[in-house]
């Protein structure tokens, strides 16, 4: 497959030292790759140096459980090796490995990525954490609150009324104590109060009763050390690249193109070949819709790889809403990316970031919006509720892509959105013309 800088969907996995990372991480790499996932994985050492992938190391480990690409850092290196000024940040390394389902990354607790906690009942550490971790919950201290400092004469700022309210009542009870001691104040109450979960946590996994008592109280999901499977399904649910098929709308013979556009020359080549290039290797499934088939049956010789599937209209008259319904019905996975055949400058990118937001949002179509309105033939449709809601428009006697909208739940996708995920811009920029091909073509062969 070729790699495109695609941003990977990554999970951290965080615990203190013992406390057991490396072996769930290899378990829970193995489990993903037995389903069938591309998982790359990051070794994080917060001291200087460190030997590289040999037998027992916890990146040999990672690899030895499937991962197919793992990076190992400390501050001043990079395993695929590279010198550093400084500590390398986690989202440039995450940046960095494109094209996986997801990534598992050891380490890097300020990361700002979503955290799995560990606590083992048989690390010390692991069992103090827990314990203020508890205090906290039974209190109603927000998850996230620096819960050390409540009685050493320093409350953290609070964005919002409730949380403020719950650091006056903690104040309160502080001052009523008098010379009672809260359990956090404790030797180790720096450590403790960098090393809690927070809010970027989103599952605990821990043997402790009272960890697994305060995860309830805060709504976060827990599992047992050994829920391997658990956790791998709430990881496929929440985090790991959704399947998506992508359509690429061939169409026909265009009248101002005085041809099909799926086969006028562009750069040398059929300009389907550019979008097939472009799209395909974020397609888990590769589908163009065509009324002539036979036209585009070279793609099967030119692209084995991909398995490209021509698809014929479903109906005898053209629209928009009719090749939309057309997309749907042939697609294989749940998330469809719908893409004209015209847009020379389609971008990977931008569908990954469409199936992401969808995945996040539940939105049943993630459709970007200019100045100019909707761009329904650059989108993401979860099929389930889209093949119903366009048959029924159609039924109606609407032709317009966007006329089932009012059926479904549309997430806007603001021009913002599109250049965080395609700085270059340009995706929809289309070709209507020979003049206006012949203008497109001279840019890009001149950039």
């Amino acid at each position: 497959m070729i790699m495109v800088n695609i941003p990977s969907p990554a999970v951290s996995i965080v615990g203190r030292h013992n406390s057991g990372k490396t072996t769930l991480i290899e378990r829970l790499i193995a489990e993903l790759v037995a389903r069938g996932h591309d998982v790359g994985s990051v070794k994080h050492h917060s001291h200087v140096g460190f030997e590289i992938d040999y037998p027992g190391k916890d990146s040999f480990r990672h690899r030895a459980a499937g991962a197919s690409e793992t990076v190992i850092a400390a501050p001043g290196q990079l395993a695929r090796i590279k010198t550093l000024e400084g500590e390398v940040e986690c989202s440039d390394i995450v940046r960095s490995m494109p094209g996986h389902d997801i990534v598992v990354v050891e380490g890097y607790r300020k990361s700002g990525l979503p955290t799995i906690e560990i606590m083992r009942a048989g690390n010390e550490a692991d069992a103090r954490v827990a314990e203020v971790f508890a205090e906290g919950a039974r209190r109603g201290w927000p998850l996230g609150t620096d819960f050390t400092q409540f009685t050493r004469g320093t409350v953290p700022p609070a964005d919002d009324d409730e949380a403020r309210e719950a650091l006056r009542r903690a104040q309160e009870e502080a001052i009523a104590a008098e010379n009672a001691h809260f359990k956090t104040q404790h030797p180790d109450h720096v450590d403790i109060s960098n090393k809690l979960p927070t809010n970027n946590t989103v599952a605990i996994v821990t043997d402790i009763e009272e960890a697994l008592r305060a995860a309830e109280l805060y709504n976060v999901p827990a599992f047992d050390l050994d829920d391997i499977a658990g956790l791998a399904t709430l990881m496929e649910e929440r985090f790991v690249r959704p399947r998506v098929t992508v359509v690429i709308q061939a169409g026909g013979e265009s009248r101002r193109m005085g041809r099909s556009k799926a086969t006028v020359p562009f750069a040398g080549r059929p300009l389907i070949c550019r979008l097939v290039e472009r799209l395909a290797p974020v397609a888990d499934d590769l589908v163009i819709t065509t009324n002539e088939p036979d036209n585009l049956a070279f793609l099967h010789t030119e692209f084995p790889q991909y398995r490209v599937q021509l698809v014929c209209d479903s109906f005898d008259y053209r629209g928009a809403l009719p090749g939309l319904y057309t997309a749907l019905q042939a697609a294989r996975n749940p998330y469809v990316a719908v893409v004209a055949c015209d847009m020379v400058f389609a971008s990977a990118s931008l569908v990954v970031a469409e199936a992401l937001a969808m995945n996040e949002t539940g939105a049943d179509v993630v459709v970007p919006v200019n100045k100019h309105g909707f761009e329904p033939f650059h989108a993401m449709y979860r099929r389930m509720a889209c093949l119903p809601a366009v048959r029924r428009a159609l039924d109606r006697g609407e032709k317009r892509a966007q006329a089932f909208f009012d059926d479904v739940e549309v997430l806007e996708f603001p021009q913002s959105a599109v250049l965080e995920a395609e700085p270059m811009g340009g995706c929809f920029i289309n070709a209507n013309t020979p003049e206006e091909l012949h203008s497109l073509e001279e840019s890009f062969l001149e950039g």
